[in-house]
């Protein structure tokens, strides 16, 4: 049973996404601190942080819209990703891994969602 948003394994591989973003970033171009590097640390954290205020809402339907964000957000961080390979930034393992996790994270949301829509 779910007590916590820790408990969500959508919120687990969240964080984990989220640390492997600031590892990516890292070594990004200086830059890029302020552009691609801030862009991508703000989509990611906004990910985890919307599940675990949505499950701290009352009800449904308030749930539904901060899921509704963090799946917007993960849209972002997937079109972020791939604009950091076109321009050769970033170790390709771990752009490789948060792609994998993002689109995992995506179908766990839309799971979530899809279980706490009411016909």
């Amino acid at each position: 049973m779910v007590k916590s948003f820790r408990d969500l394994v959508v919120w687990q591989k969240s964080i984990q996404m989220a640390v492997l973003v600031y590892k990516l970033t890292h070594d990004f171009p200086k830059d890029e601190l302020y552009g691609l590097t801030s862009q991508l640390r703000r989509a990611v954290v906004s990910i985890a942080s919307n599940i675990a205020e949505g499950h701290g809402r009352n009800g449904a339907k308030e749930y539904l819209r901060f899921l509704g964000i963090s799946g917007g957000s993960n849209y972002e961080l997937q079109t972020q990703i791939e604009i950091a390979k076109s321009l050769g930034f970033g170790d390709n393992k771990i752009l490789t891994e948060v792609e994998s996790l993002s689109h995992e994270v995506g179908k766990m949301l839309f799971g979530i969602q899809e279980s706490l829509k009411v016909d």
